[in-house]
This record gives C-alpha cells, structure tokens and sequence, in this order.
C-alpha cells in the first residue's frame, strides 16, 4: 500500500488559491524540467509544400478538391478533421487555463508556454491537410467556424483539483489519438508529423500528472474525489465538434481511440503510475471515491471487452467477404 496523509490541514480547509499557492514550487520545478527536455521544432518542415496547388477562388488555375487526391486513409481523415478542430479551440482553452491558474509566476509562464506549443500543433495540421489535399478545405472551414462559434466550458471547473485531474489524463489520450491516427492515416508524412505532435503532448501530460502527484501529497482526499469523477465523467474537448459522435464511432473501429485504448492506453497507465487504487490513510469520503474509482474501471474493462469481441467479429466477417 500506499500511505498519504495530508500535511497542510483538513480537506474542508482547502481553497483554489491555497492549493496554487502551495503547488507553485511544484510548477516551477516541472516547469524547468518541461523547457529542459523539450524541443523547438518549426512546423513548416513536417509539410509536404511541392504536394500544394492552388484552390479555387482568386486564382485561375484553382483546382477543385476530391478525396481522390489525397493519400490518406477514411479513418484517417476522420480523425486528423476532429483533432485539428479540438486543436483550433485553443483561445478557449488558453482562456480557461489562464483564469484558473493565473498569468502571474510560474503558473503564467507555464500557461503561455503551453498555449504556444498547442499552437504550433494547430499550424503544421492545418497546413499538412490542405497542401496534401487530405481534406474538403470548404467543410473544414466550415467546420472550425461552427466549432469555435460554440466556445468551450470544461466539464471539470468543479475545482482546480478536477482541471489539473482532467488534463492529467486528456493531454495522454490526445497524445494516443494523434499516434495512432498517424499509424492509420496510410500517409508516412502525415504519421511523422502527428509523431512530432504526439511528443509534446506528453510532455504535457507528464506535467500534468507530477503535478497531481503532488496534490495526493497535499490533499489525497481531495484529490481522490476530483480523479473518481474526472474518469468516470471523462470526454474529449473535441465532443461539441459537429457530427462528432459519428467521427467517434468511426475512429473507435478503425482502432485510433475507442474503450480499450481509453482503458488501457489512457487510464490505466496515469491511475498506476499514481498507485491511485492503493493509496491507504483516506478519510470516509477519500475511501468512497476510491472504492467507486475501482468499481468503475472494472466496469470499463468489461465494457471494452465486449466491444473487443465485437470488433474482432466485424473485422472476420470483412476478412470473409474480401476472400469471397
């Protein structure tokens, strides 16, 4: 087992500011080694330029985009439209993030050098998908209008406890979902941008998660209440994306991010690198909520062994149409 027990007073006695307060040591250490280990990268060198041609518009010569021209997979494009678009809410979510944490120290700097880095993600994507015509430039603008006319509000402003659980385990998934569109995408150009990007974000993630470590130092009650309902309410930014439930399912199929990689990929690894369901000395709510942490994973697990058994099932019935 893992013992925790709270060393700067009760749980009830816990407010945002205080735990900025005594965590701001904790940021300014991971922020150090985050600007150690990470890596200025210029985006224009992951997109494919002499693949460009002009659209049509101003220019004469514009040509018309068809899903013909480009290299990239159905699921593919699927998932590089909803993972730009989730990249595009940035202003959003840089407004979020600066409310909560602040614009001062060293939660400020680690604000904007995020934001700076999530946008460079944003730039190579847009450019890679219309200089290789991956996609309708129509509909994607389209698209990012409709999405960013929307805003964004987090599911997890409950606390700053639940946005610094949330991003713990959202900066992974989204690190897993843009590796493994790059696997599916059927484009070696395109898989090594999103390799590129996926780097980041975990680097992200570990931020994230050092930090939350240090919060179950702090307050384990607290913080075991925040990650119990972070991950058993868990959705991607990108859910008010139009049609995003369809691209969902569609990316869930061709194996980009479905239960099973939410499962094991995503939160398994965060839960036991934190030894969460181990942790002992938690007061009545603290035990609840990891009781019910437990219950649920295995619930999820279960789930997505069902839909295994599924998938495994359409994938034979497609094998023995194609042999046919």
């Amino acid at each position: 087992m893992t013992v925790i027990s709270p060393r700067l007073g009760s749980s009830t006695s816990w407010t945002d500011a205080r735990l900025l307060y005594a965590l701001e040591e904790v940021v300014e250490k991971e922020l150090n080694r985050h600007l150690k280990v990470a890596k200025d990268w210029m985006p224009h060198e992951y997109v494919p330029w002499s693949d460009a041609r002009n659209f049509p518009g101003l220019f004469e010569d514009g040509e018309a985009w068809e899903k013909e021209q480009s290299k990239v997979t159905e699921v593919g494009r699927t998932a590089l439209i909803v993972n730009l678009l989730t990249e595009d809410n940035l202003p959003s979510y840089h407004h979020e993030i600066a409310t909560l944490f602040g614009r001062e120290g060293a939660w400020g700097t680690w604000v904007h050098r995020w934001t700076a880095e999530e946008g460079r993600h944003g730039i190579v994507m847009r450019d890679y998908l219309l200089a290789s015509r991956a996609v309708d430039p129509d509909k994607l603008e389209a698209f990012r209008m409709s999405h960013m006319s929307e805003g964004y509000e987090s599911d997890n402003n409950h606390s700053m406890l639940h946005s610094i659980a949330y991003v713990a385990f959202q900066e992974l998934a989204t690190r897993i979902s843009h590796r493994n569109t790059g696997h599916q995408s059927g484009d070696p150009v395109c898989d090594r941008m999103l390799a590129r990007i996926a780097t980041d974000e975990n680097l992200h993630m570990v931020f994230y998660r050092n930090l939350l470590k240090a919060a179950f130092e702090l307050t384990p009650d607290l913080t075991m209440r925040a990650v119990r309902d972070v991950v058993v309410n868990f959705r991607m930014p990108g859910h008010g994306i139009p049609g995003f439930e369809r691209a969902a399912a569609q990316m869930a199929i061709g194996e980009v991010y479905n239960m099973r990689i939410h499962h094991d990929d995503v939160l398994q690894p965060v839960l036991r690198f934190l030894k969460v369901l181990e942790i002992d000395g938690l007061g009545p709510e603290g035990l609840k909520a990891q009781e019910e942490l437990g219950l649920f994973m295995n619930g999820l697990d279960e789930e997505a062994s069902k839909f295994d058994a599924k998938l495994a099932a359409r994938k034979a019935r497609m094998a023995a149409r194609a042999a046919s």
